[in-house]
């Protein structure tokens, strides 16, 4: 029989409590920068501040951002506070776009990691004696052993999977039958096919809950797993420059955006263009301040991702709305500024179409264009009926998002699938 797991007290603590360890923690942090990473005493220098000046959490306005170029320019350690002996694990991003993003972890720093995914994992329903398939890839991306040491941090059995081999994946849920299992939203829908494709409904499987995580998914999205998959999909939030999976995380009694856990980290909303502080409540970008990290403090770091700061609910702490787009995801065709998850949730009310999609930009002349590849789901035959619900997805892109673009349906199968981050978007047009 499975048992319900205890709170930590700093999650219901009073604001007063929670603020008052924030500012401790946040002086300690600026001073520990400042005295052991000779990039941030150069950068509070330019700009000048000393962690003198911080006598308040508001304070933190007078420092300076870090930026992902920070780091990719200090490749790989230059930005480490601590002598590379206390390191105890390295993980760095993919670098698709460039140089990867290094990251280093003392071994406090791996128990902080650990604990705080531990937490993500109780809130979002999990309870002692759970199993939980664990479908992030391993390695260096954060995404695998993140999951792996909180899980176990918890006390939950471990299914170390990572990502691929959707078939053996599929197997082995119905063979071991977790109750949990930690993976991309988009490549669950992979797994949700492969399941189909074996005869096998996915909402009969031993799944209860999915905690989903490292790129955008919409509300939307959430509403078809959950009625596909038969599972609570409860969203759980982090980077590798700011820590990893665990920074914050959904509730699962209300699932009402991430809780972050603003004792080891300080949020932000910030005017994308101005850097300007805007107020709780306020769309903007999310910034943060590790409060407790040793080998790679992290001060005022802009993460690219827009929300909004809102009150607690489940816990004491400040939530953030749902994110479902990024600055940097923004597409500007002929003006106009378009977002993956806007597609999305045009593409959902689609019953016809399933929801994987691709979009495909290019330039005809000095035009921009825009082609969105989607794909029919399995019950979908009827080739006038899918050609119709193409046209009623291009319409509503038009009409909602003011953008005029081509909609091509793909048999099943015909989007390629990512076992990690989906590839959504191919820009095409020359730079």
């Amino acid at each position: 029989m499975t048992t319900a797991l205890p709170l930590e007290s700093i999650e219901t603590a009073s604001l007063d409590e929670l603020q008052a360890l924030q500012l401790e923690r946040l002086k300690w942090s600026i001073k520990h920068a400042y005295e052991n990473s000779p990039v941030y005493r150069k950068k509070f220098d330019e700009a000048g501040v000393h962690p003198d000046d911080l006598k308040t959490l508001s304070d933190i306005a007078k420092f300076p951002f870090t930026t992902k170029q920070d780091l990719r320019e200090n490749y790989p350690f230059g930005m480490f506070a601590v002598p590379m002996e206390r390191v105890a694990r390295i993980h760095a991003s993919s670098g698709t776009t460039g140089k990867p993003t290094v990251v280093g972890y003392t071994q406090g720093d791996i128990d902080t990691w650990a604990g705080l995914v531990a937490r993500s994992i109780r809130a979002a329903g999990a309870r002692r004696g759970d199993k939980v398939h664990v479908s992030y890839g391993y390695g260096l991306f954060t995404g695998g052993l993140g999951a792996h040491y909180g899980a176990e941090k918890l006390g939950m059995t471990v299914i170390p999977f990572g990502g691929g081999q959707t078939e053996k994946q599929v197997q082995l849920i119905q063979d071991f039958k977790p109750d949990i299992i930690m993976v991309t939203p988009s490549y669950m829908l992979a797994i949700a096919d492969e399941f189909e494709r074996q005869g096998m409904p996915p909402a009969e499987s031993s799944l209860r809950i999915g905690i989903f995580g490292a790129e955008p998914w919409t509300n939307d999205m959430r509403q078809a797993i959950e009625k596909r998959v038969g599972i609570d999909a409860v969203d759980i939030y982090g980077l590798s420059e700011v820590m990893g999976p665990g920074v914050a995380c959904e509730c699962a009694q209300t699932k009402d955006g991430p809780t972050i856990w603003e004792d080891h980290f300080y949020p932000e909303i910030i005017d994308p263009v101005s850097g300007e502080v805007l107020p709780d409540g306020a769309f903007g970008e999310l910034v943060f301040t590790s409060l407790t990290k040793e080998a790679l403090p992290i001060i005022r770091y802009r993460t690219r991702d827009l929300t909004r700061l809102l009150p607690g609910t489940a816990r004491t702490m400040r939530r953030m709305e749902k994110i479902t787009g990024r600055s940097d995801d923004m597409m500007i065709i002929r003006g106009v500024n378009v977002f993956p998850s806007q597609i999305e949730e045009l593409l959902l009310k689609q019953p016809l179409l399933a929801p994987h999609y691709q979009i495909v930009l290019d330039k005809e002349g000095p035009m921009d264009t825009m082609m969105i590849y989607v794909e029919a789901t399995p019950a979908a035959h009827d080739a006038a009926e899918l050609q119709s619900a193409g046209a009623a997805l291009r319409r509503d892109i038009k009409t909602f998002i003011g953008v005029s673009t081509g909609v091509q349906v793909k048999p099943v199968g015909g989007i390629e699938r990512s076992a990690g981050k989906a590839r959504r978007v191919i820009d095409k047009r020359p730079r």
